[in-house]
């Protein structure tokens, strides 16, 4: 019988229920899967990204809690995030989030 999603650490309904709307049904496929590749298929089934969201997986995938996370690996971790976004954002999206990142190079962008 397969293990529910939310035996991984860190996950609980919510992302149980994210991950059955992407057709990912247990903490098996996730595992076998991996993390990049099971927040991939959240993505594509319509998950909205949230940096914090894939982070606890990873965490809770090697078993360790969420806040866990810190320093150079959650750093590491963002770059793996905002390229798992990317590949999936529409390409009008793309065009505006380069758009944003000059702008805010250039300093024309507000801080938030």
């Amino acid at each position: 019988m397969p293990t529910p999603v939310t035996t991984i650490p860190n996950l609980g309904p919510a992302s149980g229920a994210a991950f059955a709307r992407a057709g990912i049904q247990s903490a098996e496929e996730i595992r076998a899967m991996g993390a990049d590749a099971a927040y991939l298929r959240l993505l594509q089934s319509g998950t909205r990204p949230h940096f914090i969201g894939y982070y606890v997986l990873v965490m809770g995938l090697q078993g360790r809690p969420w806040n866990d996370c810190r320093g150079e690996e959650k750093a590491a971790l963002r770059t793996k995030f905002d390229a798992l976004k990317s590949s999936v954002l529409p390409e009008t999206q793309k065009d505006h989030s380069r758009l944003e990142a000059v702008l805010d190079e250039i300093g024309l962008i507000r801080p938030k």
